[in-house]
């Protein structure tokens, strides 16, 4: 498939090289080329261009940017080249704040999320949230001891969750399915849970997993 990636710090260059690997074609839209100069190199087949080139481009969409400059890269990249596509939603809404004893800050209210404003905002785009709660070193296939840990899931299009649930299944994931963009609530702050033993046991590594009997 055709993947274009909104955002070019860490997150977005390892899931364009993810999807280069597994064979797709990967297209990253930025304001600055030339940060991308040493991705490039080791990824020739990647694309680079601005943020609409990348969301004509691409069939799915992942968006992969700080939680306050979200809005503003979708804009950017045009609601009309959003429409109907899957846009994965690797954001967390993190305050700019020190954490407190190792737990961020949120700057969504109780009974909001990040995603649900993104919908709103952008409604004819499918958003699913996915890789928000996990280090960028451990997103594409992982190696946790033979086990596949957990990527928990959201949105309101059931295709659309489909199509990224087969790219978490490529990537070596388990997804887990938490319903409609509601449940982004909880999902955002699983990367707050996350954070606290990076900062404070300097561990960055880990992923979640769930247990069903």
């Amino acid at each position: 498939m055709k993947v274009g990636i909104l955002g070019s710090g860490i997150v977005g260059q390892t899931l364009a090289a993810g999807f280069l690997k597994h064979g797709h074609e990967a297209m990253i839209g930025t304001r600055e080329p030339s940060k991308l100069a040493d991705w490039n190199k080791a990824n020739p087949k990647g694309r680079i261009g601005n943020s609409s080139d990348a969301a004509k481009f691409g069939e799915v969409i992942i968006l992969a940017v700080k939680g306050g400059a979200a809005a503003d890269a979708l804009r950017a990249a045009g609601k009309a080249n959003l429409a109907g596509k899957t846009v994965v939603d690797a954001c967390n809404p993190i305050a700019e704040a020190p954490p407190d004893h190792g737990v961020l800050k949120l700057t969504t209210r109780q009974g909001d999320s990040l995603m649900e404003q993104l919908q709103r905002e952008f409604p004819d785009a499918h958003f699913v949230k996915a890789f928000n709660s996990v280090g960028s070193t451990q997103m594409i296939n992982p190696h946790y001891a033979g086990t596949k840990p957990t990527m928990f899931i959201c949105g309101n299009n059931e295709a659309a969750k489909k199509a990224v649930a087969g790219i978490l299944d490529q990537f070596g994931w388990e997804t887990a399915d938490m319903g409609t963009v509601e449940a982004a609530r909880a999902i955002e702050p699983l990367s707050m849970l996350w954070c606290i033993l990076g900062f404070t046991k300097n561990e960055w590594t880990h992923a979640f997993k769930l247990l069903r009997k």
